[in-house]
C-alpha cells in the first residue's frame, strides 16, 4: 500500500498524520496554517513527496444526511489546489465526528485548552486516516 498521508482541512488550520509504510497504523504529523491555501497546498505536497507518500486522503466534511455542504466544497477546492501540483492519487473520506472526536479524547487525556488548540487538527486528520486504513480490505493474518 505505501505511506498515506491525511489531511484534516480547515481554514486556519491543515492538520496532517502519515501512515506506516504497511498502510496499518496513522499518526499525527503537523498542523499546516491554512490561511493561504495556495501556499498551503504546495507545502503539503513537499511534505508528502518528502515522505514518498502514494496517496492523499483528505477529509470530507459531511452533513448528518451525507450530502456534502460548504465545507464540503472547500476541502474539494483545496484537493483541486493541491493537484496542481502533483500526480499523487487524492481520496476524500468522510470525516464527520473526527474534529470533535479528537477534542474528547484531549478533553478526557487532561489537555489544556491551549494545548487541546496545537495539536487537535492533526490528530483529527489521524483519526479520519486510520478510519480510512482500518476500512480497507486487508490480508488475513497467517496461522503458523
Amino acid at each position: 500500500m505505501g505511506r498515506l498521508l491525511g489531511i484534516d482541512y480547515g481554514e486556519r488550520r491543515i492538520g496532517l498524520a502519515i501512515s506506516d509504510i504497511t498502510g496499518t497504523i496513522a499518526t499525527p504529523l503537523e498542523v499546516v496554517p491554512g490561511n493561504d491555501p495556495p501556499q498551503a497546498a504546495k507545502q503539503i505536497v513537499g511534505i508528502a513527496e518528502a515522505r514518498e507518500v502514494s496517496r492523499i486522503i483528505i477529509g470530507l466534511p459531511m452533513r448528518m444526511d451525507g450530502s456534502h455542504g460548504p465545507a464540503a466544497e472547500k476541502a474539494k477546492a483545496f484537493a483541486d489546489l493541491i493537484r496542481k501540483h502533483t500526480v499523487i492519487p487524492i481520496q476524500f473520506w468522510d470525516e464527520r465526528f473526527s474534529t470533535l472526536t479528537a477534542e474528547q479524547a484531549l478533553i478526557e487525556g487532561g489537555a489544556r485548552r491551549d494545548k487541546r488548540k496545537q495539536v487537535v487538527d492533526k490528530l483529527a486528520a489521524q483519526i479520519i486516516l486510520q478510519h480510512y486504513l482500518d476500512a480497507q480490505p486487508g490480508e488475513p493474518f497467517a496461522t503458523p
